[in-house]
């Protein structure tokens, strides 16, 4: 292929061409990005809808091709509902209401598709390294289990949740009857805006520890009498005991608002820093970023999860903590005394301990991004600057870097409340969007956006390092949850573009009960399944029955514990050295 210093391009594919085939709720989604990418092509129907095919060709690189589907052919998974259901998102999502209930979104098709865009532009990466290009393959039913893989790894942990689990959760209803998330991470603010609002003691108090934790439980099985307080009051009395006490308040915006303001943005943006990236070496074979090295300092989710991925596809990754260590390593539950959750966003990484309020810890930090790839963080908006670690700052001592900032918003939305998962959902109609018509809207207490926000920021880096690879300039990318959002919600926004209901229909992947569980058909069998009382029946004779009937079923994952034994995933989880419960990559090469 030629020279990446002297390839001439402003996006990392353009003058490449790519055809797809297969699921249009995957391979759309792929076609979408990989556009956005600077690559032409359209997708094509497939007489198979199950499998889809995608191929990526020209400007001198060999051909990468890519399988994506929504499961094995032995799983019985045929589509979006039955994925949800047996992964056990539906178990996950549905714990705010006490059952499982099913996201109104294709949520395993979009992250699916992402991940298909990552395992190309990889592979592309790695061609232009001189490593073989092997065909690399996705499917739902990994995307799915990625998606509750800190669930899952907290389920099989050596303790109890750290917090009670059982229904409940935001949001609040004002006076009015308008619905609206709180979001606080101090309890001081939290107490200060219930003690403005006049809330009971007691209720206050037995709230802020399922509200903390209601980020990795799923749930907020708070007091019912905090709902009660804030009904008695107006949004105006509500907006100002948020503003008095630092906690922040956002009202659920619908779908048509959302699409009516949305401004077209692509998922990320990228730019081109000073050129004079040198060639990094690489081994003739292996996991397309091996020899590369991706400096994280992250929290939480989102940029964790980004740099776990990109230490999959063979990245040496290291992680920059404070002093003392990330303190959610602690973060119960636990196996072998360190948190399951942790483990499944941060095994396999190194770690560093600065502190980077320290100028000598500074100069340390900037003097190991001179010798790495890529520099990945979610800091505060404007903190990198403050610190002297912004993009411009850590290129000139390395015109290579690829520099990586996850962020809540990315600066679209100068309104924008606090940048986390439920308020991001709260503001840009996501909470509309995950449940039919007929219910009211919620956000989901299952972190959508920031495991999705996440994949969105390792396939920016991606898509960062293929450009630098072809321009020889270092690459500054920017990722949010907000492009999160707009993906997720892409479908639904187009709909209500066109004047039509945004949203499901009532009943919409809702699962079917039997005598010992509960089943979900797929879309297509879903209205006639729903004509059939299976109540009394156990979940295989329910199975049975529809079958019978030439109708597609699922039993649905209740306990997330029990998917290391279910036959649908058959040697599929594993465990990690610690004894915490592990999924398998979400790509496959060769």
């Amino acid at each position: 292929m030629a020279s990446p210093a002297t390839t001439r391009t402003v996006r990392p594919l353009d003058t490449l061409r790519f055809d797809t085939s297969g699921p249009p709720q995957i391979t759309g989604v792929v076609a979408d990005r990989l556009r956005l990418l600077g690559a032409r092509g359209e997708a094509a129907a497939q007489d198979d809808p199950a499998t889809g095919q995608v191929v990526v060709t020209g400007a001198g690189f060999e051909p990468v091709h890519a399988a994506t589907g929504w499961g094995g052919p032995k799983t019985g998974l045929v589509d979006e509902a039955t994925v949800q259901a047996a992964t056990g998102v539906m178990s996950v999502h549905g714990r705010r209401d006490g059952c499982p209930r099913g996201l109104a979104v294709d949520y395993t098709a979009t992250t699916t598709a992402v991940l298909t865009v990552q395992g190309l532009l990889a592979t592309l990466i790695g061609s232009a390294r001189g490593i073989r290009p092997q065909p690399v393959t996705t499917s739902a039913d990994r995307a799915g289990l990625l998606a509750v893989s800190q669930y899952l790894a907290a389920a099989g942990a050596d303790e109890d949740e750290a917090s009670e689990s059982g229904p409940g959760g935001p949001p609040f209803t004002s006076a009015e009857g308008a619905l609206f998330e709180l979001e606080t991470l101090d309890p001081g603010a939290w107490a200060a805006f219930w003690q403005a609002l006049r809330a009971p003691a007691d209720a206050m108090r037995a709230g802020w520890r399922p509200f903390q934790f209601r980020y990795a439980t799923a749930c907020a099985p708070f007091p019912a009498a905090l709902h009660t307080v804030t009904r008695s009051h107006p949004m105006t009395r509500i907006r100002q005991a948020a503003a008095l006490s630092g906690a922040e308040v956002c009202v659920l915006r619908t779908l048509v608002e959302r699409a009516a303001e949305h401004d077209g943005a692509a998922p990320w943006a990228l730019r081109l820093l000073e050129p004079g990236a040198k060639a990094a070496a690489a081994p003739p074979s292996g996991r397309p970023l091996a020899g590369l090295t991706v400096l994280e300092a992250g929290r939480r989710i989102q940029a964790p999860l980004a740099a776990h991925l990109l230490g999959l596809l063979g990245a040496d990754v290291v992680r920059i903590e404070p002093p003392g260590g990330d303190p959610l390593r602690g973060m119960p539950p636990a196996c072998s005394g360190i948190s399951a959750r942790w483990l499944a966003l941060n095994r396999g990484k190194s770690a560093v301990e600065i502190d980077i309020k320290a100028e000598p810890d500074r100069r340390r930090l900037r003097e190991m991004a001179a010798e790495a790839d890529v520099f990945l963080h979610n800091w505060a908006p404007g903190k990198a600057g403050e610190l002297g670690l912004d993009a411009e700052d850590l290129a000139a001592a390395n015109p290579g870097l690829v520099y990586a900032y996850t962020s809540g918003w990315a600066g679209r939305l100068p309104d924008a409340p606090m940048g986390t998962d439920f308020m991001v959902q709260a503001r840009t109609g996501v909470g509309e969007a995950v449940r039919p018509e007929g219910e009211l809207p919620a956000p989901s207490l299952m972190t959508l956006l920031d495991v999705l926000g996440g994949l969105t920021g390792a396939e920016a880096v991606l898509a960062g390092l293929l450009l630098r690879e072809r321009t020889g300039h270092g690459v500054r990318v920017d990722s949010s949850l907000l492009g999160a959002a707009d993906t997720l919600t892409a479908a639904a926004l187009r709909r209500a573009a066109r004047g039509e209901n945004p949203r499901r229909p009532a009943g919409f992947r809702r699962p079917l009960p039997t005598a010992d569980g509960w089943i979900a058909p797929s879309d297509t069998c879903a209205a006639a399944a729903a004509t059939h009382d299976l109540r009394e029946l156990a979940t295989p004779d329910a199975l049975s029955l529809l079958a019978g009937h030439d109708l597609t079923a699922t039993a649905v994952t209740t306990g997330l514990a029990g998917l290391h034994h279910d036959a649908r995933f058959a040697g599929s989880i594993s465990r990690d050295a610690h004894g915490a419960p592990t999924v398998p990559d979400p790509w496959s090469f060769g």
